[in-house]
Protein backbone atom coordinates (compact mmCIF):
# COMPACT_ATOMS: atom_id res chain seq x y z
CA UNK A 1 0.00 0.00 0.00
CA UNK A 2 1.15 3.54 -0.73
CA UNK A 3 3.38 4.96 2.00
CA UNK A 4 1.35 8.19 1.83
CA UNK A 5 -1.87 6.36 2.77
CA UNK A 6 -3.53 8.04 5.73
CA UNK A 7 -6.17 6.18 7.68
CA UNK A 8 -8.06 5.95 10.95
CA UNK A 9 -7.67 2.88 13.17
CA UNK A 10 -10.60 1.47 15.13
CA UNK A 11 -10.24 -0.93 18.02
CA UNK A 12 -13.45 -2.96 18.44
CA UNK A 13 -13.36 -4.88 21.72
CA UNK A 14 -16.46 -7.08 21.65
CA UNK A 15 -18.03 -9.80 23.76
CA UNK A 16 -16.44 -12.69 21.86
CA UNK A 17 -13.44 -11.14 20.09
CA UNK A 18 -11.21 -8.10 19.66
CA UNK A 19 -10.63 -6.55 16.25
CA UNK A 20 -8.56 -3.77 14.75
CA UNK A 21 -9.88 -2.26 11.51
CA UNK A 22 -8.22 0.42 9.39
CA UNK A 23 -10.58 2.75 7.49
CA UNK A 24 -9.92 5.20 4.68
CA UNK A 25 -11.66 8.54 4.15
CA UNK A 26 -14.60 6.89 2.33
CA UNK A 27 -15.23 4.64 5.31
CA UNK A 28 -13.99 1.59 3.42
CA UNK A 29 -11.95 -1.10 5.13
CA UNK A 30 -8.23 -1.21 4.33
CA UNK A 31 -7.33 -4.00 6.73
CA UNK A 32 -8.86 -6.13 9.50
CA UNK A 33 -7.42 -8.41 12.16
CA UNK A 34 -9.42 -10.33 14.75
CA UNK A 35 -8.84 -12.66 17.70
CA UNK A 36 -11.38 -14.44 19.88
CA UNK A 37 -10.99 -14.65 23.65
CA UNK A 38 -12.16 -17.26 26.13
CA UNK A 39 -15.65 -17.36 27.63
CA UNK A 40 -15.68 -18.60 31.23
CA UNK A 41 -18.81 -19.99 32.90
CA UNK A 42 -17.84 -20.96 36.47
CA UNK A 43 -21.48 -21.39 37.56
CA UNK A 44 -24.89 -21.24 35.86
CA UNK A 45 -25.59 -17.60 35.00
CA UNK A 46 -21.98 -16.50 35.64
CA UNK A 47 -20.04 -15.19 32.63
CA UNK A 48 -16.44 -13.99 32.89
CA UNK A 49 -13.61 -12.76 30.64
CA UNK A 50 -9.88 -12.65 31.27
CA UNK A 51 -9.05 -8.94 30.91
CA UNK A 52 -5.33 -9.70 30.62
CA UNK A 53 -6.03 -12.03 27.67
CA UNK A 54 -8.10 -9.32 26.01
CA UNK A 55 -5.24 -6.85 26.42
CA UNK A 56 -2.79 -9.32 24.85
CA UNK A 57 -5.18 -9.84 21.95
CA UNK A 58 -5.50 -6.07 21.55
CA UNK A 59 -1.75 -5.72 21.06
CA UNK A 60 -1.78 -8.60 18.57
CA UNK A 61 -4.64 -7.38 16.37
CA UNK A 62 -3.20 -3.86 16.10
CA UNK A 63 0.10 -5.30 14.89
CA UNK A 64 -1.61 -7.70 12.48
CA UNK A 65 -3.90 -5.06 10.94
CA UNK A 66 -0.97 -2.75 10.25
CA UNK A 67 1.16 -5.55 8.82
CA UNK A 68 -1.61 -6.74 6.48
CA UNK A 69 -1.92 -3.24 5.05
CA UNK A 70 1.87 -2.69 5.02
CA UNK A 71 1.34 0.45 7.12
CA UNK A 72 2.95 1.89 10.24
CA UNK A 73 1.99 4.40 12.92
CA UNK A 74 2.97 7.21 10.52
CA UNK A 75 -0.03 6.29 8.35
CA UNK A 76 -2.53 6.36 11.24
CA UNK A 77 -4.07 9.74 12.02
CA UNK A 78 -5.91 8.64 15.16
CA UNK A 79 -7.35 5.64 17.00
CA UNK A 80 -10.99 5.23 18.01
CA UNK A 81 -12.11 2.64 20.56
CA UNK A 82 -15.45 0.87 20.89
CA UNK A 83 -16.21 -1.83 23.39
CA UNK A 84 -18.63 -4.23 24.96
CA UNK A 85 -20.46 -2.15 27.54
CA UNK A 86 -21.20 -2.88 31.23
CA UNK A 87 -18.50 -5.59 31.44
CA UNK A 88 -16.69 -4.73 34.65
CA UNK A 89 -12.93 -4.77 35.29
CA UNK A 90 -11.23 -4.02 38.61
CA UNK A 91 -7.44 -3.83 38.63
CA UNK A 92 -4.44 -2.77 40.71
CA UNK A 93 -3.20 0.67 39.65
CA UNK A 94 0.40 -0.17 40.68
CA UNK A 95 0.79 -3.58 38.99
CA UNK A 96 -1.88 -3.52 36.28
CA UNK A 97 -3.13 -6.92 37.44
CA UNK A 98 -6.91 -7.50 37.49
CA UNK A 99 -8.10 -8.58 40.94
CA UNK A 100 -10.62 -10.99 39.38
CA UNK A 101 -11.83 -12.00 35.95
CA UNK A 102 -14.04 -9.35 34.36
CA UNK A 103 -17.75 -9.78 35.01
CA UNK A 104 -19.47 -9.75 31.61
CA UNK A 105 -22.64 -7.80 30.89
CA UNK A 106 -24.53 -11.10 30.54
CA UNK A 107 -23.55 -12.22 34.06
CA UNK A 108 -26.51 -12.60 36.45
CA UNK A 109 -24.77 -13.40 39.76
CA UNK A 110 -25.86 -10.10 41.32
CA UNK A 111 -29.58 -10.73 40.86
CA UNK A 112 -30.11 -11.17 44.66
CA UNK A 113 -28.63 -7.69 45.09
CA UNK A 114 -31.08 -6.33 42.52
CA UNK A 115 -33.93 -7.74 44.59
CA UNK A 116 -32.45 -6.18 47.73
CA UNK A 117 -32.43 -2.76 46.04
CA UNK A 118 -36.08 -3.20 45.19
CA UNK A 119 -36.90 -4.19 48.78
CA UNK A 120 -35.11 -1.05 49.94
CA UNK A 121 -37.42 0.99 47.74
CA UNK A 122 -34.65 2.78 45.83
CA UNK A 123 -35.33 1.31 42.38
CA UNK A 124 -37.18 4.34 41.02
CA UNK A 125 -34.59 6.70 42.47
CA UNK A 126 -31.83 4.80 40.68
CA UNK A 127 -33.76 4.93 37.42
CA UNK A 128 -34.57 8.63 37.74
CA UNK A 129 -30.91 9.52 38.25
CA UNK A 130 -29.23 7.09 35.86
CA UNK A 131 -31.94 6.35 33.27
CA UNK A 132 -31.47 2.62 33.97
CA UNK A 133 -33.70 0.19 35.89
CA UNK A 134 -32.19 -1.96 38.64
CA UNK A 135 -30.87 -5.02 36.79
CA UNK A 136 -27.92 -7.39 36.81
CA UNK A 137 -27.05 -6.06 33.32
CA UNK A 138 -25.30 -2.88 34.44
CA UNK A 139 -21.88 -2.33 36.04
CA UNK A 140 -22.66 -0.89 39.49
CA UNK A 141 -23.74 -4.11 41.22
CA UNK A 142 -21.02 -6.09 39.43
CA UNK A 143 -18.45 -3.67 40.84
CA UNK A 144 -20.07 -3.90 44.27
CA UNK A 145 -19.80 -7.71 44.08
CA UNK A 146 -16.11 -7.55 43.16
CA UNK A 147 -15.38 -5.18 46.05
CA UNK A 148 -17.20 -7.45 48.49
CA UNK A 149 -16.15 -10.87 47.21
CA UNK A 150 -12.61 -10.54 45.79
CA UNK A 151 -10.24 -11.04 48.76
CA UNK A 152 -9.05 -7.71 50.14
CA UNK A 153 -10.61 -5.71 47.30
CA UNK A 154 -12.70 -3.26 49.32
CA UNK A 155 -9.84 -2.44 51.68
CA UNK A 156 -7.48 -1.96 48.72
CA UNK A 157 -10.03 0.28 47.03
CA UNK A 158 -10.37 2.43 50.12
CA UNK A 159 -6.55 2.79 50.18
CA UNK A 160 -6.70 4.04 46.59
CA UNK A 161 -4.89 1.04 45.14
CA UNK A 162 -7.57 -0.13 42.71
CA UNK A 163 -9.15 1.23 39.52
CA UNK A 164 -12.50 0.36 37.96
CA UNK A 165 -13.47 0.56 34.33
CA UNK A 166 -15.45 -0.91 31.52
CA UNK A 167 -13.30 -2.33 28.71
CA UNK A 168 -12.64 1.08 27.15
CA UNK A 169 -11.02 2.31 30.37
CA UNK A 170 -8.94 -0.85 30.68
CA UNK A 171 -7.61 -0.57 27.13
CA UNK A 172 -6.93 3.18 27.22
CA UNK A 173 -5.06 2.83 30.53
CA UNK A 174 -2.84 0.12 29.06
CA UNK A 175 -2.33 1.86 25.71
CA UNK A 176 -1.25 5.12 27.36
CA UNK A 177 1.28 3.69 29.80
CA UNK A 178 -0.51 1.46 32.28
CA UNK A 179 1.06 1.61 35.74
CA UNK A 180 3.50 4.21 34.37
CA UNK A 181 1.04 7.05 34.04
CA UNK A 182 -1.75 5.51 31.98
CA UNK A 183 -4.89 7.61 31.52
CA UNK A 184 -7.90 6.51 33.57
CA UNK A 185 -10.87 7.76 31.54
CA UNK A 186 -14.20 6.67 30.09
CA UNK A 187 -16.56 8.42 27.69
CA UNK A 188 -20.11 9.51 28.47
CA UNK A 189 -21.70 6.57 26.63
CA UNK A 190 -19.85 3.95 28.64
CA UNK A 191 -20.27 5.92 31.86
CA UNK A 192 -24.01 6.00 31.22
CA UNK A 193 -24.06 2.16 31.36
CA UNK A 194 -22.47 1.87 34.80
CA UNK A 195 -25.63 3.06 36.61
CA UNK A 196 -23.39 5.45 38.56
CA UNK A 197 -23.55 8.51 36.27
CA UNK A 198 -26.19 11.20 36.56
CA UNK A 199 -27.89 11.23 33.16
CA UNK A 200 -28.41 15.00 33.18
CA UNK A 201 -25.17 16.17 34.81
CA UNK A 202 -22.91 13.70 32.92
CA UNK A 203 -20.90 13.14 36.10
CA UNK A 204 -20.69 10.52 38.82
CA UNK A 205 -23.62 10.99 41.21
CA UNK A 206 -22.83 10.90 44.92
CA UNK A 207 -26.32 9.59 45.72
CA UNK A 208 -25.81 6.63 43.42
CA UNK A 209 -22.33 5.98 44.79
CA UNK A 210 -23.81 5.79 48.28
CA UNK A 211 -26.64 3.46 47.20
CA UNK A 212 -24.18 1.07 45.55
CA UNK A 213 -21.37 1.58 48.14
CA UNK A 214 -18.76 2.56 45.53
CA UNK A 215 -15.68 4.65 46.51
CA UNK A 216 -15.40 7.59 44.11
CA UNK A 217 -11.59 7.23 43.90
CA UNK A 218 -12.06 4.03 41.86
CA UNK A 219 -13.83 5.76 39.03
CA UNK A 220 -12.37 7.05 35.75
CA UNK A 221 -12.71 10.63 34.56
CA UNK A 222 -15.67 11.08 32.21
CA UNK A 223 -14.79 12.59 28.80
CA UNK A 224 -16.48 13.29 25.48
CA UNK A 225 -16.89 10.55 22.89
CA UNK A 226 -14.92 12.53 20.28
CA UNK A 227 -11.92 14.57 21.43
CA UNK A 228 -8.14 14.37 21.52
CA UNK A 229 -7.96 12.33 24.71
CA UNK A 230 -4.36 11.16 24.99
CA UNK A 231 -1.40 9.67 23.17
CA UNK A 232 -0.56 5.99 22.75
CA UNK A 233 2.77 5.12 24.37
CA UNK A 234 3.22 1.55 23.10
CA UNK A 235 4.40 0.19 19.78
CA UNK A 236 3.33 -0.22 17.07
CA UNK A 237 1.10 2.87 17.47
CA UNK A 238 3.33 4.99 19.71
CA UNK A 239 2.56 8.67 19.23
CA UNK A 240 -0.89 8.16 17.68
CA UNK A 241 -3.66 10.06 19.48
CA UNK A 242 -6.65 8.31 20.98
CA UNK A 243 -9.47 10.57 19.81
CA UNK A 244 -12.70 8.61 20.10
CA UNK A 245 -14.43 6.31 22.58
CA UNK A 246 -17.96 4.93 22.22
CA UNK A 247 -19.80 1.99 23.72
CA UNK A 248 -20.42 -0.54 20.97
CA UNK A 249 -24.10 0.14 20.35
CA UNK A 250 -23.67 3.91 20.39
CA UNK A 251 -20.76 3.43 17.99
CA UNK A 252 -23.05 1.56 15.60
CA UNK A 253 -25.56 4.43 15.84
CA UNK A 254 -22.78 6.82 14.78
CA UNK A 255 -21.55 4.39 12.10
CA UNK A 256 -25.09 4.30 10.67
CA UNK A 257 -25.11 8.14 10.67
CA UNK A 258 -28.24 8.33 12.85
CA UNK A 259 -27.55 11.92 13.88
CA UNK A 260 -31.12 13.29 13.69
CA UNK A 261 -33.82 12.69 16.32
CA UNK A 262 -36.01 9.77 15.28
CA UNK A 263 -33.29 7.95 13.32
CA UNK A 264 -32.65 4.40 14.57
CA UNK A 265 -30.54 1.31 13.94
CA UNK A 266 -30.52 -2.30 15.09
CA UNK A 267 -27.29 -4.26 15.57
CA UNK A 268 -27.38 -8.06 15.39
CA UNK A 269 -24.46 -9.45 17.38
CA UNK A 270 -24.13 -11.57 20.51
CA UNK A 271 -27.32 -9.78 21.52
CA UNK A 272 -29.50 -7.31 19.64
CA UNK A 273 -29.59 -3.60 20.38
CA UNK A 274 -32.08 -1.18 18.88
CA UNK A 275 -31.21 2.50 19.45
CA UNK A 276 -33.12 5.62 18.47
CA UNK A 277 -31.57 9.08 18.59
CA UNK A 278 -33.89 11.28 20.70
CA UNK A 279 -31.87 14.51 20.42
CA UNK A 280 -30.72 16.92 23.09
CA UNK A 281 -33.08 15.78 25.87
CA UNK A 282 -33.33 12.39 27.58
CA UNK A 283 -36.70 10.68 27.01
CA UNK A 284 -37.91 8.59 29.97
CA UNK A 285 -39.30 5.21 28.94
CA UNK A 286 -42.71 3.96 29.96
CA UNK A 287 -42.47 0.78 27.89
CA UNK A 288 -39.47 -1.11 29.22
CA UNK A 289 -36.64 0.62 27.37
CA UNK A 290 -33.45 2.31 28.60
CA UNK A 291 -32.67 6.02 28.45
CA UNK A 292 -29.00 6.43 27.63
CA UNK A 293 -26.36 8.68 26.05
CA UNK A 294 -26.02 8.45 22.29
CA UNK A 295 -22.74 10.41 22.00
CA UNK A 296 -21.06 13.70 22.79
CA UNK A 297 -18.74 15.25 20.22
CA UNK A 298 -16.21 17.64 21.74
CA UNK A 299 -17.82 20.45 23.71
CA UNK A 300 -21.14 20.22 21.86
CA UNK A 301 -24.28 19.34 23.83
CA UNK A 302 -24.76 15.59 24.22
CA UNK A 303 -27.27 13.56 22.21
CA UNK A 304 -29.47 11.02 24.00
CA UNK A 305 -31.08 7.78 22.88
CA UNK A 306 -33.73 5.24 23.73
CA UNK A 307 -32.42 1.69 23.68
CA UNK A 308 -33.98 -1.73 23.62
CA UNK A 309 -31.45 -4.35 24.74
CA UNK A 310 -31.90 -8.04 23.89
CA UNK A 311 -29.45 -10.36 25.63
CA UNK A 312 -29.33 -13.42 23.37
CA UNK A 313 -29.51 -13.47 19.56
CA UNK A 314 -26.23 -14.41 17.88
CA UNK A 315 -25.26 -16.13 21.12
CA UNK A 316 -28.16 -18.54 20.55
CA UNK A 317 -26.65 -19.60 17.22
CA UNK A 318 -23.31 -20.10 19.00
CA UNK A 319 -25.07 -22.28 21.57
CA UNK A 320 -26.62 -24.42 18.85
CA UNK A 321 -23.09 -24.84 17.50
CA UNK A 322 -21.17 -25.38 20.75
CA UNK A 323 -23.82 -26.61 23.19
CA UNK A 324 -26.18 -28.76 21.12
CA UNK A 325 -23.70 -29.30 18.26
CA UNK A 326 -26.46 -29.37 15.65
CA UNK A 327 -24.37 -27.14 13.35
CA UNK A 328 -20.62 -27.14 12.85
CA UNK A 329 -20.29 -23.39 12.20
CA UNK A 330 -22.56 -20.42 12.82
CA UNK A 331 -22.87 -19.83 9.07
CA UNK A 332 -24.51 -23.26 8.68
CA UNK A 333 -27.71 -22.26 10.44
CA UNK A 334 -29.33 -20.61 7.42
CA UNK A 335 -28.98 -23.65 5.18
CA UNK A 336 -30.31 -25.90 7.96
CA UNK A 337 -33.28 -23.60 8.64
CA UNK A 338 -34.10 -23.48 4.91
CA UNK A 339 -34.66 -27.24 4.90
CA UNK A 340 -38.16 -26.54 6.24
CA UNK A 341 -40.83 -24.10 5.04
CA UNK A 342 -41.77 -22.80 8.49
CA UNK A 343 -41.09 -23.37 12.18
CA UNK A 344 -43.45 -26.35 12.41
CA UNK A 345 -45.10 -24.79 15.45
CA UNK A 346 -41.79 -24.60 17.36
CA UNK A 347 -40.87 -21.45 19.32
CA UNK A 348 -37.52 -20.85 21.02
CA UNK A 349 -37.36 -18.27 23.83
CA UNK A 350 -33.62 -17.74 24.53
CA UNK A 351 -33.91 -16.40 28.08
CA UNK A 352 -30.50 -17.77 29.09
CA UNK A 353 -29.78 -14.66 31.18
CA UNK A 354 -33.38 -13.76 31.87
CA UNK A 355 -35.16 -11.40 29.50
CA UNK A 356 -34.04 -7.81 28.98
CA UNK A 357 -36.16 -5.19 27.17
CA UNK A 358 -39.06 -4.81 27.28
CA UNK A 359 -39.72 -7.44 29.96
CA UNK A 360 -36.80 -7.02 32.41
CA UNK A 361 -37.59 -10.39 33.94
CA UNK A 362 -34.48 -11.86 35.54
CA UNK A 363 -36.34 -15.03 36.55
CA UNK A 364 -37.13 -16.03 32.97
CA UNK A 365 -35.26 -18.99 31.55
CA UNK A 366 -34.87 -20.40 28.07
CA UNK A 367 -37.46 -22.75 26.62
CA UNK A 368 -38.34 -24.55 23.40
CA UNK A 369 -42.11 -24.85 23.08
CA UNK A 370 -44.49 -26.51 20.63
CA UNK A 371 -42.42 -29.64 20.13
CA UNK A 372 -44.04 -32.65 18.45
CA UNK A 373 -42.63 -35.75 16.79
CA UNK A 374 -42.84 -33.76 13.54
CA UNK A 375 -40.15 -31.34 14.72
CA UNK A 376 -36.58 -31.75 13.49
CA UNK A 377 -33.30 -29.98 14.14
CA UNK A 378 -34.14 -27.83 11.10
CA UNK A 379 -37.30 -26.58 12.84
CA UNK A 380 -35.25 -25.78 15.95
CA UNK A 381 -32.73 -23.87 13.81
CA UNK A 382 -35.52 -21.91 12.13
CA UNK A 383 -37.16 -21.17 15.49
CA UNK A 384 -33.83 -19.89 16.80
CA UNK A 385 -33.52 -17.41 13.92
CA UNK A 386 -37.14 -16.35 14.24
CA UNK A 387 -36.63 -15.72 17.98
CA UNK A 388 -34.28 -12.86 17.08
CA UNK A 389 -36.85 -11.25 14.79
CA UNK A 390 -39.69 -11.66 17.29
CA UNK A 391 -37.65 -10.04 20.05
CA UNK A 392 -36.78 -7.11 17.79
CA UNK A 393 -40.48 -6.55 17.07
CA UNK A 394 -41.22 -6.42 20.80
CA UNK A 395 -38.56 -3.77 21.28
CA UNK A 396 -39.53 -1.78 18.19
CA UNK A 397 -43.15 -1.58 19.35
CA UNK A 398 -42.00 -0.32 22.75
CA UNK A 399 -39.75 2.27 21.13
CA UNK A 400 -42.53 3.58 18.91
CA UNK A 401 -44.73 3.87 22.00
CA UNK A 402 -42.13 5.87 23.95
CA UNK A 403 -41.11 8.06 21.04
CA UNK A 404 -44.65 8.65 19.82
CA UNK A 405 -43.63 8.02 16.22
CA UNK A 406 -43.59 5.16 13.72
CA UNK A 407 -40.30 3.98 12.24
CA UNK A 408 -40.75 3.84 8.45
CA UNK A 409 -37.78 1.49 8.03
CA UNK A 410 -35.10 -0.21 10.11
CA UNK A 411 -31.38 0.23 9.44
CA UNK A 412 -29.51 -2.93 10.38
CA UNK A 413 -25.92 -4.03 10.86
CA UNK A 414 -23.85 -6.69 12.59
CA UNK A 415 -22.82 -10.21 11.74
CA UNK A 416 -26.31 -11.69 11.43
CA UNK A 417 -27.33 -9.37 8.56
CA UNK A 418 -25.52 -11.82 6.27
CA UNK A 419 -28.36 -14.27 7.01
CA UNK A 420 -30.86 -13.56 4.22
CA UNK A 421 -33.55 -15.81 5.73
CA UNK A 422 -33.41 -13.91 9.02
CA UNK A 423 -33.48 -10.49 7.40
CA UNK A 424 -36.46 -11.37 5.21
CA UNK A 425 -38.34 -12.76 8.20
CA UNK A 426 -37.45 -9.61 10.12
CA UNK A 427 -39.02 -7.45 7.43
CA UNK A 428 -42.04 -9.74 7.34
CA UNK A 429 -42.68 -9.80 11.08
CA UNK A 430 -42.14 -6.03 11.43
CA UNK A 431 -44.08 -5.13 8.27
CA UNK A 432 -41.22 -2.67 7.66
CA UNK A 433 -38.46 -2.33 5.11
CA UNK A 434 -35.10 -3.49 6.46
CA UNK A 435 -32.03 -1.72 5.04
CA UNK A 436 -28.39 -2.73 5.29
CA UNK A 437 -25.50 -0.33 4.51
CA UNK A 438 -22.56 -1.04 2.22
CA UNK A 439 -20.17 -1.15 5.21
CA UNK A 440 -21.69 -3.50 7.79
CA UNK A 441 -18.84 -3.05 10.29
CA UNK A 442 -20.69 -0.03 11.65
CA UNK A 443 -19.55 -0.47 15.25
CA UNK A 444 -15.88 -0.09 14.36
CA UNK A 445 -16.75 2.54 11.76
CA UNK A 446 -18.53 4.63 14.40
CA UNK A 447 -15.43 4.58 16.60
CA UNK A 448 -13.36 5.62 13.59
CA UNK A 449 -15.79 8.44 12.82
CA UNK A 450 -15.61 9.74 16.40
CA UNK A 451 -11.80 9.77 16.27
CA UNK A 452 -11.65 11.22 12.78
CA UNK A 453 -13.98 14.10 13.62
CA UNK A 454 -11.79 15.05 16.59
CA UNK A 455 -8.63 15.35 14.49
CA UNK A 456 -10.20 16.84 11.37
CA UNK A 457 -9.87 13.71 9.22
CA UNK A 458 -13.57 14.18 8.45
CA UNK A 459 -14.84 17.74 8.32
CA UNK A 460 -18.31 17.37 9.83
CA UNK A 461 -21.36 15.12 10.09
CA UNK A 462 -22.34 15.80 6.49
CA UNK A 463 -19.04 14.28 5.37
CA UNK A 464 -19.94 11.13 7.31
CA UNK A 465 -23.45 11.04 5.86
CA UNK A 466 -21.94 11.23 2.38
CA UNK A 467 -20.13 7.95 3.08
CA UNK A 468 -23.33 6.03 3.89
CA UNK A 469 -24.75 3.95 1.06
CA UNK A 470 -27.31 1.18 0.85
CA UNK A 471 -26.19 -2.34 0.00
CA UNK A 472 -29.39 -4.37 0.43
CA UNK A 473 -33.08 -3.85 1.19
CA UNK A 474 -35.64 -6.46 2.30
CA UNK A 475 -39.35 -5.75 1.70
CA UNK A 476 -42.15 -7.28 3.80
CA UNK A 477 -44.04 -9.98 1.90
CA UNK A 478 -46.05 -11.83 4.57
CA UNK A 479 -49.84 -11.75 4.84
CA UNK A 480 -51.06 -9.73 7.80
CA UNK A 481 -53.09 -12.58 9.30
CA UNK A 482 -50.10 -14.94 9.28
CA UNK A 483 -47.82 -12.24 10.72
CA UNK A 484 -50.12 -11.59 13.65
CA UNK A 485 -50.75 -15.29 14.30
CA UNK A 486 -47.01 -16.03 14.49
CA UNK A 487 -46.41 -13.06 16.79
CA UNK A 488 -49.31 -13.98 19.08
CA UNK A 489 -47.89 -17.48 19.51
CA UNK A 490 -44.46 -15.97 20.24
CA UNK A 491 -45.96 -13.77 22.96
CA UNK A 492 -47.67 -16.84 24.41
CA UNK A 493 -44.35 -18.69 24.45
CA UNK A 494 -42.63 -15.81 26.22
CA UNK A 495 -45.34 -15.83 28.87
CA UNK A 496 -44.50 -19.45 29.69
CA UNK A 497 -40.89 -18.55 30.52
CA UNK A 498 -41.44 -15.55 32.82
CA UNK A 499 -40.56 -15.95 36.50
CA UNK A 500 -39.36 -19.52 36.00
CA UNK A 501 -37.01 -18.95 38.92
Amino acid sequence: MNARTVCIAALDQGTTSTRCILFDARGDILSLAQREHGQHYPQPGWVEHDAAEIWRNTFSVISEALARASLTARNVTALGITNQRETTVLWNRHTGEPVHRALVWQDTRVEPRVQELMRQGVGERVRDLSGLPPASYFSALKLQWLLDEAPGARAAAERGDLLFGTMDSWLVWNLTGGAKGGLHITDVTNASRTQLMNLAALDWDQRLLEIFRIPRALLPRIVSSSDQLGEIRMEPLAGVPIAGILGDQQAALVGQCCFAPGEAKNTYGTGCFLLMNTGAAPVPSCAGLITTLAYRFGDAPPAYALEGSIAITGALVQWLRDGLEIISSSADIEALAREVQDNGGVYFVPAFSGLYAPHWNAGARGAVLGLTRYATRAHIARAALEATAFQVREVLESMQHDAGTLLPQLRVDGGMVANDLLMQFQADILDREVVCPHVTETTALGAAYAAGLAVGYWRDLDALRANWSEARRWLPAMESSRREDLYARWRKAVGRTLDWL
